[in-house]
């Protein structure tokens, strides 16, 4: 019951008086304000408009026009770690978020499971009285909870809203994206070819939901969670989007920074003064190769134009966006309720650079540690944004997107870290197109929903002792002076092994990147930087002032230890092949059942890549028991996408095994006509014989009919994943993005027979590690 029963029972219900409003949940005080976050991923300050940037932003310039834009807002420099400050109010850490879902190790700050101590605000809000929803990208579910039988205690529902939409995991396809609705995996309800893409269908169903609540409970307030896949890679959109950028950037990165940094300051973004940081700013040796910038002018013709494309197309993606937070807005305006609404629009971190130095156009080839070939990516300049890539910028893109600082996502230094944000709300904010250069963090915006909202933390929450908040309201920033003293104080920083803590205006950062691969930490040189002058971080005085930078490393171990941050990972996953080997050892995998063996059935939902059968870099067979007719065709199984995978299926009269190696043409295909109908065994053996460069697996792959093998081919498989997330193993049909271009653009769904079981057989390799894969399940309880 909400509160004690206050009527009167008696033998009688005639002589009786009934209390509804004992059992009927709480309501919000009356003219309690909505709340709409919307949280981009991957993108600088110095990308967008409100900023000075050249990507054009007309809803977000419309909200900073009528609210405020802050100038020194925080992330972790990571998108899981992020999220997981936006559910709690808790550092990354504390939340079990040190890194992203995908690459959890059983640690304690780095198992992706929220603890109970920390509630999400979502459950806090909803007890007051608040609709909750939350819509689009979910990066916070932990990587063993990702199957359709696996709880759902960390799922959206679970953590305080009552409905959710969007994807599991880091990124999605926005042609084909992995979607699931409230507690279970969906298809996407449309195709590219009849109009759809992520961002839109995304936005369809946040005004369904605020509509739908709205006509049934027009005085309750809601608060929506609207997570598009932008900017995240694959960077996907409409063509007229893309070709609104045509030229814009041809002038190249090194000369978008110079042509910014001059605008951010007119805007009064950046104090007057402020210097531009070098293009690669940190020494040979402290950081991954892969993170480095190529100088513009070293580039040829051809490659400046692929390059320019890839911005342009990034640029179309964030705009065609932000069209789609409009209609929100829209919507909001429409039916009179923007003026009551809080609105915070901003990004999870940096720009990214995951990219590479010469960008990609399938940027899978990253979770497969194999490097992109410049010829192969040239050859598809064309196709960028579309279907047929998944691609992601250079480097030096990524640089110049976080004008003026150094380095950009992942890295602890103000480009990784510092980040757009605007809030606007009419009705409790006076300021109206105004900045503000409060030092805040993404920790801190919890704290200030629920002080807008009236909603206070309570020291237990389902039994539970919670943990304080470690972010501080912004809401005394609202109107004051826009260089008025913050209420923060402390914000430490971790990334992969790259260090920092901010401190009453100082700042100190530690000169090792991130994912270096270098250890040794206790040996790890400072910098200190005053960030109260030197916006940028351009100026080392960590020589001039050593007391200072001895008293914030003592700081930083002391929020470390507060906050489960230790041990340290920085482990190269890319170049660096024991390194990669290593963190595979670490990551989450269902444990290898002693038979080796995993059995799957047809009519289930697709398992997610990392809890199904692991064929990465070992030997594997897959044997399909099935019913043939003369007219079967379809999927038997299928596994990733055009961009990485594999798959069994029947087409015009043949059995044909595909392996998609990330991509790269042509697809590996064994072919032999299909058996006479009646019941047969159908299935591959692939034998791991050496290793190649990349410490992809390379040997035959043989197909087989029943007893006998009727073909042989020679194939490469990838040693890490197909996909980051999503375009699971499928039985009987091919979700998402096809495999293979033999049967492209549909499910291709299993007919004219029927599919018993497929079983996966890995005991070859299995039992290799069998021993370690159950240490590891054991480390996660």
């Amino acid at each position: 019951m909400t509160r004690e029963f206050q009527g009167k029972i008696e033998l009688d219900v005639r002589d009786s008086v009934s209390d509804w409003d004992a059992f009927l949940p709480p309501t919000a005080p009356e003219g309690s304000p909505n709340v709409l976050l919307v949280l981009y991923d991957d993108t600088g300050q110095a990308a967008w408009s409100p900023y000075g940037g050249r990507i054009q932003m007309p809803t977000m310039e419309r909200l900073a026009a009528n609210g405020l834009t802050y100038t020194q807002w925080h992330t972790t420099a990571l998108c899981s770690p992020t999220r997981s400050t936006l559910l709690t109010g808790r550092n990354h850490h504390s939340n079990g978020f040190a890194t992203i879902s995908e690459s959890s190790t059983g640690f304690p700050g780095y198992n992706s499971h929220i603890p109970a101590s920390n509630v999400p605000m979502a459950s806090l809000l909803r007890d007051a009285g608040w609709a909750t929803f939350w819509v689009g990208k979910n990066h916070n579910v932990p990587i063993d909870e990702w199957t359709a039988g696996a709880s759902k205690k960390s799922w959206p529902l679970a953590q305080g809203f009552d409905r959710f939409y969007g994807f599991i995991g880091g990124e999605t396809n926005n042609w084909y994206p992995s979607l699931a609705e409230d507690n279970h995996y969906i298809d996407q309800p449309y195709l590219p070819e009849q109009g759809y893409h992520l961002s839109k269908d995304l936005a369809d169903q946040a005004l369904k939901m605020l509509r739908d609540v709205k006509q049934t409970e027009p005085d309750k307030p809601w608060y929506l969670w609207f997570c598009p896949g932008a900017n995240h890679a694959p960077h996907h959109a409409p063509q007229e989007y893309i070709d609104k950028y045509k030229g814009v950037f041809d002038d190249g990165y090194e000369a978008y920074r110079e042509w910014v940094l001059p605008r951010m300051i007119e805007k009064g973004l950046l104090p007057e003064g402020t210097e531009l940081t070098e293009l690669n700013p940190m020494p040979p040796g402290t950081f991954s190769e892969t993170d480095a910038v190529r100088p513009w002018a070293e580039l040829n013709a051809e490659e400046r134009a692929m390059f320019s494309r890839m911005a342009e197309v990034y640029a179309g993606f964030s705009e065609y966006t932000d069209a789609q937070v409009g209609r929100i807005v829209d919507y909001l305006e429409e039916s009179g309720q923007l003026d009551n609404t809080l609105i915070i629009y901003c990004a999870d971190n940096g720009a990214s650079g995951e990219g590479s130095p010469n960008g990609s156009v399938n940027e899978g080839k990253i979770f497969g540690g194999y490097p992109d070939d410049v010829q192969e990516n040239l050859r598809m300049v064309d196709k960028l944004g579309s279907p047929d890539t998944y691609n992601h910028y250079p480097t030096g893109w990524a640089a110049a997107f976080s004008t003026p600082y150094r380095m950009f996502k992942r890295y602890v230094y103000q480009g990784g870290v510092c980040d757009p944000l605007v809030i606007s709300w009419p009705k409790g904010i006076r300021a109206r197109g105004e900045v503000r250069n409060q030092y805040h963090h993404s920790t801190d915006i919890v704290a200030t929903i629920l002080d807008v909202c009236g909603v206070e933390l309570p020291a237990t929450y389902n039994g539970v002792e919670q943990r304080p908040l470690d972010g501080v309201p912004m809401t005394y920033s609202f109107d004051a002076p826009a260089d008025g003293a913050t209420t923060k104080e402390t914000q430490y920083f971790e990334m992969f092994g790259n260090r920092g803590i901010w401190h009453d205006g100082w700042k100190a950062v530690t000169e090792h990147g991130p994912v270096s691969g270098r250890g040794d930490f206790a040996s790890d040189t400072w910098q200190l930087f005053h960030t109260e002058v030197d916006r940028s971080e351009a100026h080392d005085l960590a020589a001039e002032h050593p007391d200072k930078v001895e008293e914030l490393k003592a700081l930083w171990l002391a929020e470390a230890k507060r906050n489960d941050v230790l041990p340290l990972n920085d482990l190269q996953i890319i170049g660096n092949p024991k390194d990669f080997e290593t963190f595979m050892s670490m990551e989450f995998k269902v444990p290898v059942p002693p038979s080796g063996q995993y059995t799957y059935y047809p009519g289930t939902s697709e398992i997610p890549e990392r809890s199904a059968a692991n064929t990465h870099g070992v030997s594997y067979k897959v044997l399909a028991e099935v019913e043939t007719t003369a007219d079967t065709e379809g999927v038997i199984f299928a596994h990733g996408s055009r961009f990485g995978g594999h798959s069994l299926f029947v087409k015009d009269g043949q059995v044909h095994y595909v392996y998609n190696f990330l991509g790269i043409p042509p697809e590996n295909v064994v072919s032999a006509p299909v058996p006479a109908p009646g019941a047969h065994v159908l299935g591959v053996s692939f034998t791991k014989e050496r290793t190649g460069q990349y410490r992809e697996a390379i040997g035959p792959l043989a197909l087989y009919i029943d007893d006998e093998k009727v073909a042989e081919q020679e194939i490469h498989t990838v040693l890490g994943h197909f996909s980051l997330c999503g375009e699971g193993l499928c039985i009987g049909y091919d979700s998402g993005d096809a495999v293979s271009k033999l049967y492209e653009g549909s499910r291709f769904e299993y007919s004219g027979g029927e599919i018993v079981k497929v079983v996966f057989d890995i005991a070859d390799d299995a039992y290799v590690d069998v021993e370690a894969h159950l240490a590891a399940a054991m480390s996660r309880d």
